[in-house]
């Protein structure tokens, strides 16, 4: 499966949610997710440290479609620093815990004003 690029925007002091369809690079099919785990963090510099990670919360909409969902709420927004971050989701296949890179890109955090 090809890393597929998409850049999200986050406003601080605001809940945050995005939905996400895996398609197969095999055909127009979707990517079924029986039975995989997914995972997602985003950072202010991909070298930084684990413990500067800000971890989404990461919900498999519907397995068989390959829908994913991630999320952020307004404490976690709060609480970045305004400015380019980094994400990447990661799927790990829970029976042969293999791991795949499935989306990254960049965050784009605007700074609040209320």
């Amino acid at each position: 499966m090809a890393v597929y690029v998409a850049n999200l925007q986050v406003n601080q002091g605001s809940d945050f949610s995005q939905t996400f369809n895996l398609a197969n690079t095999i055909g127009d099919t979707s990517f079924n997710l029986t039975g995989y785990a997914v995972e997602a963090k985003m950072k202010k510099h991909a070298a930084a440290a684990a413990s500067t990670a800000t971890q989404f919360t990461c919900t498999i909409e519907n397995a068989t479609n390959g829908t994913i969902s991630l999320a952020l709420t307004d404490t976690q927004t709060s609480a970045l620093k305004a400015g380019r971050h980094v994400y990447d989701i990661v799927i790990t296949n829970t029976s042969s815990t293999l791991k795949t890179r499935v989306i990254e890109g960049s965050v784009l955090v605007r700074e609040g004003v209320t």
